[in-house]
């Protein structure tokens, strides 16, 4: 299978009309145990013209022993970035896209404390829906890019370091419900995961509201 290694084609071209853009990208959305997190990479006309780290790739590319690197090299790279997080309890509530939404929206508002002007900017997310907008991101202008944590270096960016981020997070709560094995599968849907759920049922972490009797199985 051929990589596609991701470019700053679609940023440099935006920089043109923008001072500034932020590409956003969520992980754990297909889980089914912990929070959903969305990552925030800022990218300006200078970080434009720097080097890509090598290795950066949308996270589900790039090897886990590997991530935790790459993450740092992309972190140090951007000019800031940002993750944003909802809980299992706010998917239950709010459903998956609003909590998507508000994970983005968070990790925007953390950008902000940090002194980036968000609304001068264009924001890149990653899929072919804006869930930002809706959950309280009103004058932001969100432009929605199918695969542009694949072709897009910063919202690559986005992708690893939230991944990181949220694996660490789930490999903290290991230790909270050994049971269900998440430092490995990290709440995705692992036969072992599945099989914990049968002997031990739902831990406070899980999402509630899914069906995850009949999830499929992501690993």
């Amino acid at each position: 299978m051929t990589v596609v290694e991701p470019r700053l084609t679609l940023e440099r071209r935006l920089l043109k009309q923008h001072p500034l853009v932020i590409s956003c990208d969520e992980v754990g959305r297909g889980a089914l145990a912990g929070p959903v997190a969305v990552g925030a990479a800022v990218i300006d006309a200078e970080r434009s013209r720097k080097r890509i780290p090598v290795g950066l790739r949308d996270s589900k590319l790039v090897p886990e022993l590997r991530r935790a690197d790459v993450a740092a090299r992309a972190a140090a790279w951007v000019s800031h970035c940002a993750v944003g997080w909802a809980s299992s309890e706010e998917i239950d509530e709010v459903g998956i896209m609003r909590a998507l939404g508000l994970a983005a929206v968070r990790a925007l508002a953390d950008l902000r404390a940090h002194g980036v002007d968000c609304e001068s900017a264009i924001v890149i997310l990653d899929g072919n829906y804006d869930y930002i907008t809706p959950a309280g991101g009103e004058g932001l202008l969100v432009r929605p890019v199918i695969k542009a944590d694949r072709d897009c270096a910063s919202a690559a960016a986005a992708s690893v370091i939230a991944k990181v981020a949220r694996d660490a997070l789930m490999t903290s709560l290991h230790d909270d419900a050994p049971a269900y094995h998440w430092a490995r599968n990290k709440g995705y849907a692992s036969p072992e995961h599945r099989h914990a759920i049968s002997a031990h049922g739902l831990s406070a972490h899980h999402r509630q509201s899914w069906s995850i009797v009949d999830a499929p199985t992501l690993f």
